[in-house]
């Protein structure tokens, strides 16, 4: 198990992907093993890298009290996904901290100041507005069904192609009528088969046969051959 190399893009990768649906490395609180991962990083992670951006300034919030986190810091490969190899073996340790000031600050990725939470959580409220944004535009999904109707004549004498046009005049919001055959069904009889596509909250097929049937001149009845939702 691992990340790999958590200051390369894929280890990074490995890390925003970990982190998808976790608040934390290990555990429900913030631990030892976060404060394990957050300094193999050499930075924040890119922007495009939600979760794991997240979690880092989140785990940098406890800059004062990382000393006191539960847990025991075991060895970096002991973090993280099953199946990564450890890519940490043998890269050179970082030099130690000088007494130089500036680069004290570069090193330090505990160190925060007011201005850079308030940046931070100026950045966090407009993703979140934009995401709500995103998600208010996307078109809301319309349940529809695949609908092939058997129509029946009153006998061989009715005029099949009347029938059709008469249920074809039948216009509904949601409704859209599709092909048609004539189907023997003996003695000289032949029911119209037709299809349609409906929306299931605006046509149902109750409202189909009332129509339908209702031009008794020619119908003698409707049955539902095949439904399927699409």
């Amino acid at each position: 198990m691992g990340f790999g190399d958590l200051r390369s893009p894929a280890g990074l990768a490995l890390l925003d992907g970990f982190l998808a649906d976790r608040s934390y490395i290990e555990s429900f609180v913030a631990s030892q093993a976060d404060v394990a991962v957050f300094e193999a990083l050499a930075g924040p992670p890119p922007a495009p890298l939600c979760h794991a951006l997240r979690w880092f300034n989140h785990i940098k919030s406890f800059q004062k009290e990382k000393g006191s986190l539960p847990g025991v810091k075991k060895p970096l490969a002991q973090y993280g996904p099953a199946g990564v190899a450890d890519s940490t073996k043998g890269r050179p340790t970082p030099p130690a901290d000088d007494d130089d000031d500036d680069d004290d600050d570069d090193l330090d990725l505990f160190g925060s100041d007011e201005e850079e939470s308030e940046e931070v959580a100026r950045i966090k409220a407009e993703r979140l507005a934009e995401y709500a944004a995103r998600k208010s535009k996307k078109p809301a999904l319309i349940a529809k069904s695949s609908i092939l109707l058997d129509v029946k004549p009153w006998d061989d004498e009715t005029d099949m192609a009347k029938l059709e046009e008469c249920v074809r005049t039948i216009q509904l919001d949601g409704l859209l009528w599709g092909q048609s055959k004539l189907v023997p069904v003996g003695y000289g009889i032949r029911k119209l088969q037709i299809g349609c596509v409906v929306e299931d909250d605006k046509v149902g097929t109750d409202i189909l046969e009332e129509r339908i049937t209702g031009f008794e001149d020619y119908v003698q009845s409707m049955d539902v051959a095949a439904f399927n939702k699409i």
